[in-house]
């Protein structure tokens, strides 16, 4: 049986970080800051989107690729956070959330990061 990747755990979670980041972005503070909103988003959604996509090439090494992108990816929306913060731009509690969300991510994408490599020649689905 194959898996597709809307059924990989850290794509369901990565999904659940780019939902808090949306609840984020609902505060007054932020209506304005069209700069920051775009450029978490874009984050957020790379997330999501390079799992996605790597999984899609049916081989470990380019996943892995893809994967770390979506890491990467995982600390620009924890940076972005730690700016808001410090600007109170929005609710901090709120900001709190998605940045341990967005480390749970990331330590969930190197664990599967971890898996392929010791898979490399196994194919991933």
């Amino acid at each position: 049986m194959t898996k597709n990747f809307e059924n990989f755990p850290v794509y369901i979670k990565s999904l659940d970080l780019i939902e808090k980041v949306y609840q984020f972005l609902r505060s007054e503070n932020l209506e304005r800051e069209f700069e920051f909103n775009n450029q978490i988003k874009r984050a957020g959604f790379s997330i999501s989107n390079n799992i996605a996509e790597g999984s899609e090439y049916n081989n470990n090494r380019q996943f892995i690729k893809y994967l770390k992108i979506a890491k990467g990816s995982c600390a620009e929306v924890r940076s972005m956070m730690i700016v808001s913060k410090r600007l109170k731009l929005g609710e901090e509690n709120k900001a709190e959330e998605i940045i341990s969300l967005s480390r749970e991510v990331s330590s969930n994408i190197s664990n599967f990061i971890k898996y392929l490599s010791e898979n490399m020649e196994k194919p991933h689905l």
